[in-house]
């Protein structure tokens, strides 16, 4: 029987990373490390071709190209959206850039919930990409010169305040179904994961006033109420001050904030505990396990967290672990995994 594990070795710089990148983008379309698509296409050349067989024969594909955009590509057919891949090779990645996650900027956690309401609720998408949209439109009302009336500004910005409230209205209540669904899992990973020692908490910190009802017409008129009741500030600073872009996640472990007091080894574990609660979420929605990318994943791991997190993976998810060495892994785990070394390859 084929091993559901994939070690895959080699020095610095020898493009572990980039193999385990093209995974993570052939399965959920998105990279942790890139945000513009030019960033994955090597130097000198027009695209990046990926291909790949998944489970029950589905062949996917996906070429980036520097003009043009993504073609996506299901067993041969172009697709007409690219949501349409999403399915046969669903993933879960970890890399020490998600480090950011726990200290990087608002924008980073955001960016990291979204990406769990996306493998959840592909639809979702589509609000984002809507919100963003409307955001970019009002900001442009205060930026430029309008001619006319304060009341022709003023009803223009009703009209904006309807549409922002009803998209915001329904990308908070996503995002907080999330994390309602991933906090337990994800305390039960901290447990495992610290031996017990640790607690974890996870709070969503709304960008706007809310006592946490899901009722959708309650939160859109309170959101709209907000939105005019800011308009006076929102002309000094020239943005929005309501809203999904001015959400915030806070991590707390033991009670404290794990941004300021949790150690490198700490922070790595709750970003760990995130993903593995992410798996399992994932799981138990398409009864099928996501495949769990590890780049790197035992730097800055005490002895102690590298076996438990070890003995956490198992058997149960197929699993491809990018590392440098060996040694951490017992040779029970090398007997029980394919093992492949990337090598450098010389040009005539």
């Amino acid at each position: 029987m084929t091993s559901n594990r994939l070690l895959i070795t080699g020095a610095n710089g020898i493009g572990k990373s980039n193999f385990l990148e093209a995974v993570e983008l052939l399965g959920n379309l998105r990279s942790h490390r890139c945000t513009s698509d030019q960033d994955l296409i090597c130097w000198g050349e027009d695209k990046s071709i990926l291909r790949a067989l998944a489970e029950e024969c589905e062949h996917v594909g996906l070429d980036v190209q520097r003009r043009g955009g993504r073609k996506a590509y299901r067993n041969g057919k172009l697709l007409t959206r690219q949501l349409d891949l999403i399915g046969p090779l669903r993933c879960v990645g970890f890399s020490a850039l998600d480090l950011s996650l726990i200290r990087g900027q608002p924008i980073l956690r955001r960016n990291w919930l979204d990406r769990v309401v996306l493998q959840l609720e592909p639809i979702y998408l589509d609000l984002l990409s809507r919100f963003n949209k409307l955001l970019r439109q009002r900001s442009q009302i205060w930026r430029r010169s309008i001619t006319g009336s304060s009341n022709d500004r003023n009803m223009l910005l009703d009209t904006f305040d309807v549409q922002m409230a009803l998209i915001s209205t329904r990308i908070h209540r996503r995002r907080s179904r999330a994390l309602k669904h991933l906090l337990p899992l994800a305390i039960a990973w901290q447990k495992r994961l610290s031996n017990g020692n640790e607690d974890l908490e996870i709070l969503y910190v709304p960008g706007c006033i809310w006592d946490g009802h899901d009722e959708e017409l309650s939160l859109r008129l309170a959101i709209q109420d907000q939105l005019k009741q800011q308009r006076d500030e929102e002309e000094k600073v020239g943005s929005c001050r309501i809203g999904p872009h001015r959400d915030e996640v806070s991590f707390l472990i033991n009670g404290s904030p794990s941004r300021r007091f949790a150690s490198s080894g700490q922070q790595r574990t709750i970003v760990l505990s995130l993903k593995l609660a992410e798996l399992e979420l994932l799981k138990k929605l398409h009864n099928d396990p996501p495949i769990l990318l590890l780049d790197d994943v035992l730097a800055e791991l005490d002895p102690e967290r590298q076996l438990l997190l070890l003995e956490a993976v198992g058997e149960e998810h197929q699993c491809l672990i990018s590392t440098t060495h060996l040694d951490a892994f017992d040779g029970n785990w090398q007997r029980n995994s394919q093992i492949v070394e990337l090598e450098s390859v010389k040009t005539l």
